[in-house]
């Protein structure tokens, strides 16, 4: 074992992470609560040696690892048990993830665990459900939480299409902001049955907000046909997903100009339509599609918590047709 691997040297990491984490909880924590905002981000790798992300979950904490060759399995134990302690966390509410670089299927979607536990947590004046421990992601991505607030503010009296909805939190926020109906779209049955639990829990009416199990590019190709019209769209893709039924696959730095003038089609003369991925590299190529105007809002979409110098968490622009 190197040295950087020794006991001593991960305990010393443990105790540098649990100073930092306490020190942005006390930072951000108050504030948030006033805010009823359960959810925030504490640490990502923000010490160039500690490849550690920390997330606040209402009381638990679900802790990442960014993997490499050189990881080893005690580390990650040794971070949560010293973030925990920080906190004043039990061990029952501590989660720890493994995070792997590069093009994964369906991460979003990877099942790591099978407790089945979700819990409540608030969002401002909405509260969406969470599982902390099955899956690489919780159900709520809340580096958007200020896109959605968008998304409200903009709802009133609109037609709103969810492309990638996940668990719909977007359109949660905008059924609350007023929407005349929403139409959120996930190929998962499982996050779709997630996303009609978040619904009820916010007492939102499924009549006007319909959840649709399908393929992206086929709903759109029916929506198409159907002559379905949207005034306000967010589409966030994952970076890469197959289809192994299927033979397909997607690559949004391929195939996101293709997926965009889908979108642009149904939507009427006016409407707003938000585009955000969270790829690291990515280049974006709009200059074909028939729209008005396109603006990165980036920086407006990413909350205090998720300011980091080594990465943006995700890339925003807001298109209007």
């Amino acid at each position: 074992m190197n040295e950087h691997g020794t006991p001593e040297h991960i305990q010393r990491q443990a105790e540098m992470l649990a100073n930092r984490v306490k020190k942005r909880f006390k930072h951000l924590h108050r504030r948030f609560k006033r805010q009823q905002i359960e959810v925030f981000r504490l640490y990502d790798w923000d010490i160039p040696e500690i490849r550690a992300v920390v997330d606040w979950y209402g009381g638990h904490l679900v802790i990442g690892e960014y993997m490499r060759r050189q990881s080893v399995p005690e580390w990650l134990p040794m971070m949560g048990r010293a973030a925990a302690r920080s906190l004043d966390v039990s061990e029952d509410k501590v989660h720890l993830k493994h995070r792997w670089a590069g093009s994964q299927d369906g991460n979003r979607y990877r099942r790591i665990d099978h407790s089945d536990r979700k819990i409540v947590v608030s969002e401002r004046d909405l509260k969406f459900l969470v599982n902390p421990t099955d899956y690489v992601d919780t159900g709520l991505f809340s580096d958007h939480r200020d896109t959605r607030q968008m998304v409200r503010e903009m709802a009133a009296g609109k037609d709103f299409l969810n492309l990638y909805c996940y668990t719909a939190s977007f359109s949660c926020y905008a059924a609350r902001g007023g929407a005349r109906a929403t139409v959120s779209v996930d190929r998962s049955k499982s996050v779709i049955q997630w996303a009609r639990e978040n619904m009820a829990l916010n007492g939102i009416d499924p009549e006007v907000n319909r959840l649709v199990q399908a393929h992206t590019f086929d709903f759109l190709k029916k929506a198409r046909q159907e002559r379905q019209r949207f005034d306000l769209a967010v589409v966030d893709p994952p970076s890469y997903s197959t289809t192994k039924t299927r033979n397909v696959a997607f690559d949004i730095a391929r195939d996101h100009p293709r997926l965009l003038e889908g979108v642009v089609e149904l939507l009427r003369p006016g409407a707003t339509l938000f585009f955000s991925t969270n790829h690291q590299n990515f280049d974006p190529r709009m200059q074909g599609l028939r729209i008005s105007g396109v603006q990165e809002i980036t920086a407006r979409t990413i909350p205090e918590d998720y300011v980091n110098k080594r990465k943006t968490i995700h890339r925003c622009w807001r298109i209007t047709v």
